[in-house]
């Protein structure tokens, strides 16, 4: 089962007005929550889900303004992550636990045991944004407005992640064959051997982690994303390595030439090394198996067989799309972006690619995210 967690959070006090706390979700999970504005009744409710290698940790920036807002916040590590045990940390586990279907059912008995009947808003982020989409198309009657962040959401009848395309069953033969050999970045995460070699990186897991989160926001200036023009290893090599990897390396030996130095790790205010060490710490207890099952969920073709009963299915709540313009994670896919915008999300309030943001878009720039996420909670 998912390991317990030290709570490395008390050797960083939260800001006041946080508060970490343990729900049991009815579904296996004693759920890690960090709460604000939970003072009063009757406040409507935001959930907020954390992505890949993060942590409800990573909202931390924008809990307290929303509090302020007069809203409810909950951002809960989610199944496989920091403290939140109940889940099976074995590559060779039960994989069905890590299905979308089940993680919705996870955030559903998250605010039943909260005693919360109705979210005003369910915000996703990057691995948790297909989460919030499909919370808000499952059960509309609960969720009344989602966000997406850095990952689009394409709708059910898309295969999810960047996992494949219809037709193009041979995608990663062609990657192989390339002049420079590659790799889809999910099949290696879905591998056996991609937590050992995060967790026990040559570097360092402070180090690799520092790394992975420079390599992909906007810090590392040669983020200049774009639309690619179809699902080919051509088009696919123009990702950077971190989305399209070389076929012999690893992750750890893949971001490694990208750590930067002691200067740009000092000055970094979005991620000083004092908050990378909560996730150092975090990912050191549990490693990344609990939320690698997500992406086997994926490419094993587990979470499409799940989908098939909502093919066809839009998003009819008020939407907004979100993502940091360095971020590549907009077209890691492509056509999702625009698939997002023309099918899957009826009543889609804009779509913001916020200037100063890669990937980690709602921690490198979270005022500029609030300028848009406020008034959209607040419609």
């Amino acid at each position: 089962m998912g390991k317990p967690v030290h709570d490395h959070l008390s050797d960083m006090a939260l800001p006041t007005g946080i508060r970490s706390r343990f729900v049991e979700n009815g579904n296996g999970l004693n759920m890690h929550i960090l709460e604000s504005g939970y003072d009063g009744t009757g406040k409507p409710g935001v959930v907020l889900l954390h992505g890949f290698p993060e942590l409800a940790y990573s909202w931390r920036k924008l809990m307290l303004p929303l509090a302020d807002a007069g809203y409810h916040v909950i951002a809960p590590d989610q199944r496989g992550y920091g403290q939140t045990t109940g889940w099976d940390a074995n590559y060779h586990g039960d994989l069905t636990a890590f299905r979308f279907v089940n993680l919705v059912t996870d955030i559903l008995g998250l605010i039943a045991g909260l005693g919360i009947k109705e979210v005003h808003g369910v915000i996703g982020h990057d691995f948790g944004s297909p989460v919030a989409a499909y919370c808000a198309l499952i059960r509309p009657d609960v969720f009344r407005s989602v966000v997406m962040m850095s990952a689009p959401f394409a709708g059910s009848e898309s295969v999810l992640f960047g996992a494949g395309s219809p037709g193009r069953t041979d995608i990663h033969e062609d990657l192989g064959r390339l002049a420079r050999p590659r790799k889809h970045y999910q099949w290696y995460y879905s591998k056996p051997e991609a937590n050992a070699n995060m967790v026990n990186a040559r570097q360092g897991l402070h180090a690799f982690l520092r790394a992975y989160y420079h390599f992909k926001s906007a810090d590392w200036t040669e983020n200049l994303p774009h639309k690619l023009a179809g699902w080919t290893a051509d088009d696919l090599a123009q990702l950077p390595t971190y989305y399209i990897m070389d076929r012999d390396l690893g992750m750890a030996e893949t971001v490694a030439p990208q750590m930067p130095d002691a200067q740009q790790i000092s000055v970094n205010q979005w991620l000083p090394d004092r908050e990378l060490a909560i996730y150092s710490q975090a990912y050191a207890e549990t490693g990344f198996q609990g939320g690698l099952q997500w992406y086997r969920c994926v490419t094993s073709g587990l979470n499409a067989a799940d989908l098939k009963v909502f093919s066809g299915c839009q998003i009819h709540q008020p939407a907004l799309f979100l993502a940091g313009r360095s971020d590549w994670g907009v077209y890691q896919k492509p056509g999702d972006f625009e698939n997002m915008q023309q099918r899957a999300c009826l009543d889609l309030r804009g779509c913001q690619l916020i200037d100063g943001a890669g990937h980690w878009v709602q921690q490198e720039q979270p005022q500029r995210v609030l300028t848009y996420l406020l008034p959209f909670l607040n419609r």
